[in-house]
């Protein structure tokens, strides 16, 4: 059997090492609860107002106002909100790790995601032994034949204004997925709603929550190389600003069954962001911003009624370097790993590890692009990528999230 990870990536200081653990899935219901944390406010017209909201970036002397309800709640899971903003979140306890439905915090480090930050979250080199594949419902399709990865041209925006990168931080060190602007059904034409796989907002079984969540969209515009990146300025690795993650919801069965290396849950691997601007954006939503947003089928199609999709996403393990957008279009099979689970879709693609999350589009019905999945595993080896097929579940998640900021 192939070896199968999961498509995130992440670097420790300057010795980057290939993290090559098969991806589980997420999809089901984790709610969050969100905390807004930044100096110059994160957009007045986006905070929700049953959050609690605070002024304090990083290096700020200020104190934090929250409601005490809140701050006894998180000093019951062991954090400090005071001491956050001073480093706190780099201080991980695996036997503590903030991992239910309720306990998503993700205060707002003004600055934090710097241009050396982003650009320094690379995929970690490190193998896994091959995964089984013996939960087979007997349906799974042929490997595809590898399909080359295609540079997106300079100037994202214009051809894909709805793709970016989520950065978060984890015990293994500064991490990166892809990510894509979907529409928001309580908030037309306005929506501040990012998708992603879930595997990129929680570790699964073993852990929980990740920190310090944001979503990048149109990520190094320009397409510069690894070395032009290296003086550039925040504006120009993110011309339109870094979203912060003030709320994200992922599966039941991510939470419960994922894990590093195998393939558990991977038929739910997936996540809604509901995101905030660090600076402020003059009263636009994220959609407004980019200027687009994405529809989303949750009548899974059949691989037999789907021509061709395509995958995007920013690939950062070798012979990617994790800076410019790629794109695979292909015909998708089908995998199947566990019995109980449905199939997932799988197509032909060189992309590695750092294009976990990123959406998989195909023509709707109108003739126009729809996603339909996300990037969640492929083989160690690279050569083909495999996603769910969206269903109930993933329409119960991506409603909660919707349903709870509609009123805002």
């Amino acid at each position: 059997m192939r070896s199968i990870r999961p498509l995130f990536a992440a670097r420790r200081g300057r010795s980057a090492r290939r993290r090559i653990s098969p991806v589980p899935a997420a999809a089901g219901l984790a709610l969050a609860l969100a905390l807004t944390a930044t100096a110059c406010g994160s957009g007045g017209d986006t905070e929700a107002s049953d959050q609690a909201s605070a002024s304090v970036s990083a290096g700020d002397d200020g104190k934090i106002q929250i409601p005490d309800d809140i701050r006894r709640k998180l000093k019951d899971h062991g954090i400090d909100i005071d001491k956050w903003k001073n480093g706190a979140w780099k201080k991980w306890d695996k036997d503590d790790w903030l991992r239910e439905a309720d306990e998503y915090i993700n205060p707002i480090i003004k600055g934090l995601w710097d241009p050396e930050r982003m650009r320094k979250a690379e995929d970690p080199d490190r193998g896994v032994d091959d995964n089984d594949l013996s939960g087979d419902q007997g349906v799974t399709d042929p490997t595809p034949a590898p399909v080359q990865a295609q540079a997106v041209p300079a100037g994202y925006h214009d051809s894909a204004p709805t793709a970016g990168k989520v950065f978060f931080d984890a015990p293994d060190g500064t991490m990166v997925c892809s990510a894509t602007v979907v529409e928001d059904p309580a908030h037309p034409g306005k929506s501040n709603l990012v998708w992603t796989a879930g595997h990129c907002v929680h570790a699964g079984k073993a852990g929980g929550w990740y920190r310090n969540i944001a979503f990048v969209p149109s990520y190094n515009n320009a397409a510069k190389s690894e070395a032009e990146l290296t003086d550039a300025g925040r504006e120009e690795v993110a011309p339109y600003g870094v979203w912060w993650g003030d709320w994200a919801q992922t599966s039941d069965q991510w939470i419960e069954q994922g894990g590093a290396t195998g393939g558990a849950g991977a038929a739910y691997d997936f996540a809604v962001i509901h995101v905030t601007p660090e600076q402020g954006s003059g009263g636009k939503s994220l959609e407004e911003t980019v200027g687009s947003a994405l529809p989303v089928n949750f009548d899974a199609p059949a691989v037999s009624k789907v021509d061709s999709i395509r995958a995007t996403g920013y690939p950062a393990a070798a012979p990617y370097d994790g800076q410019k957008l790629y794109q695979c279009q292909d015909k998708p099979g089908r995998l199947s790993i566990v019995r109980t689970d449905p199939t997932m879709y799988r197509i032909g693609c060189t992309m590695t590890g750092g294009s976990s999350g990123g959406g998989w589009v195909e023509t709707g019905t109108d003739g126009k692009p729809v996603l339909v999945s996300n990037t969640s595993i492929g083989p160690v080896s690279a050569g083909w990528l495999a996603g769910p097929r969206l269903g109930d579940v993933a329409k119960g998640l991506y409603q909660s999230v919707s349903k709870k900021f509609a009123d805002q």
